[in-house]
């Protein structure tokens, strides 16, 4: 396989690929760009085959020569289009000057970027590229605002200008493409954070750029699939019996917050772990046991209650309304801006107890220091991810556990905002921390020894309560049946993002709960996609 498939690039890598190319493959620049113009021709009228007038709008540097030659593509289609330049024409001796050659031979006016995008239908965005690192200049600004307010369909040439192309933060102003076309190899910027905001269909071309270039750069990170991540699950013997699937111990459900561990407990089973039990808050005994009679439920309020239960288990879910010290500003961060983990899964009705009796917790602080006294591998969610931003480093990093924050529990364990750059951050709980990390949100990203992985699956969907209890629960029932934490982590992520695409895909994205995916993750376990 192509290693471009699967393989997700930071932008000076790109242009790594882009020189290796050009000077050591001896494919010229201007058949690249000619390359690029044609895909994103092909996706422009693939999406509208007589597209009214065209405003394409280029700026100075590289991305600017493919829009000419798409300009000059579309008018020798007999296409109506004009060029809305921003910025100085390029030099003729450069690859944009070339490109700008050509669109003038094909007629295509120059225009100012007002006047261009004046009764047009479509737009494509050909301002700003790769190289952007800073705030957009005022002149862009300007146009940008313009195209985001004007009637039209708008596709970007390589990622929308003004989103980081590392980041995928917005630098001041950016264009809401309706479509992006990207090139040679995907830009991580497009697959997290505001990426899939402003991106909207993102298709790939890789400018039948030779296989082994990619040899040359090895990815910062790399793309889960479903079909891959699933034939790491084994296969269940005709002669298996319960303890062969592994016994999922979840820790949690102080008073009032029984739905968290209840909803934990519940996805480990439909992820097929053969025993579940729950150690949880004797006021939660009896909806926890009305709700689903297969999950084990024992009243814990003493430690040797809970070390007995310990030492039965395969492993351990701590967190989910475990009782959080502090339900104040430092634990709410950025959840708004992402997807599956960023609503406030655990600040729901179930996590403030009743008139905030499971707030500040001894209770749940005990059951914490004591599971953290054991040597099984261990899930740590939601309230668990507070308590432990709070203990002391020496006693926060080990290699058989599995972190699962979204950004505003990863931001108290960092102690800074991490969406700055998620790569980045999530890295460093790896490096702090040890074990496999998850940055739950828009793409979110898993963090091994090694590794990085990105997740393209979830939806907006997904930021309702209950989600992060509910993936924690399948991770922790997929490392009871036998997978590596990494794997673990990523088939969690996968399957728990994919049913709810699954289920949006038939309702609509607005309505979802948390509870829908289960019988869900349980068809994509047994290798039904749909």
């Amino acid at each position: 396989m192509n290693k471009s498939v699967t393989s997700i690039y930071l932008a000076q890598q790109v242009r790594e690929l882009d020189r290796i190319t050009i000077e050591e493959k001896g494919i010229p620049g201007i058949k690249l760009m000619r390359s690029a113009a044609q895909a994103c021709v092909d996706v422009l009228l693939g999406q509208a085959p007589s597209p009214g007038k065209v405003s394409v709008l280029c700026g100075s540097g590289n991305n600017a020569g493919d829009g000419f030659i798409i300009a000059g593509l579309l008018a020798n289609r007999g296409i109506e289009v004009t060029v809305g330049l921003v910025g100085k024409v390029p030099s003729g001796e450069t690859d944009a000057g070339k490109a700008y050659g050509y669109c003038c031979e094909a007629g295509v006016e120059i225009l100012t970027a007002e006047l261009s995008l004046q009764n047009s239908a479509f737009v494509v965005d050909a301002l700003l590229g790769t190289g952007l690192i800073g705030p957009v200049r005022p002149e862009y600004q300007q146009v940008i605002s313009a195209v985001n307010l004007h009637d039209c369909t708008v596709l970007a040439v390589d990622l929308p200008s003004g989103l980081c192309a590392d980041t995928g933060n917005i630098l001041g102003a950016c264009i809401k493409a309706d479509m992006t076309v990207t090139f040679i190899g995907r830009k991580l910027g497009l697959l997290t954070n505001d990426g899939p905001e402003v991106v909207g269909e993102l298709n790939f071309a890789d400018l039948s750029v030779p296989g082994s270039v990619f040899d040359a750069i090895e990815p910062s990170v790399r793309m889960l699939s479903y079909e891959d991540q699933i034939r790491k699950l084994p296969v269940r013997n005709r002669n298996a019996h319960k303890m062969n699937h592994g016994h999922v111990l979840v820790v949690g459900g102080d008073q009032g917050m029984a739905g968290a561990v209840a909803m934990a407990a519940e996805a480990a089973m439909y992820s097929g772990a053969g025993l579940v039990s729950v150690a949880t808050h004797p006021t939660s005994v009896n909806s926890l046991v009305a709700r689903r009679p297969e999950v084990m439920t024992k009243s814990v309020t003493t430690p040797d209650e809970l070390k007995a239960l310990i030492n039965r288990a395969t492993v351990i879910v701590v967190g989910p309304g475990l009782g959080n010290e502090s339900l104040g500003n430092e634990s709410l961060g950025n959840e708004s801006l992402g997807n599956e983990s960023l609503g406030n899964e655990s600040l729901g009705n179930e996590s403030l107890g009743n008139d905030g009796l499971g707030g500040d917790s001894a209770w749940g602080s005990e059951l914490f220091d004591i599971v953290l006294e054991s040597e099984l591998p261990m899930i740590i969610d939601a309230d668990g991810l507070n308590r432990l931003s709070r203990l002391p480093q020496q006693s926060t990093r080990r290699d058989n556990w599995i972190l699962t924050p979204h950004p505003g529990e990863a931001r108290n364990l960092l102690g800074k905002n991490v969406q700055v750059n998620r790569l980045a951050s999530v890295k460093q709980l790896q490096e702090k921390y040890g074990g496999v990390c998850l940055l739950k949100g828009a793409g979110t990203l898993i963090a091994s020894r090694h590794d990085v992985w990105l997740c393209p699956y979830g939806n907006p969907g997904m930021s309702v309560a209950g989600m992060g209890d509910v993936l924690s629960g399948i991770i922790g029932g997929l490392v009871a049946q036998g997978l590596d934490m990494h794997d673990a982590a990523c088939l969690g992520v996968i399957v728990h993002s994919l049913a709810a695409d699954n289920i949006t895909a038939r309702q609509g994205e607005r309505g979802l709960l948390a509870t829908q995916l289960l019988p869900e993750i349980r068809k994509l376990l047994n290798g039904r996609v749909n």
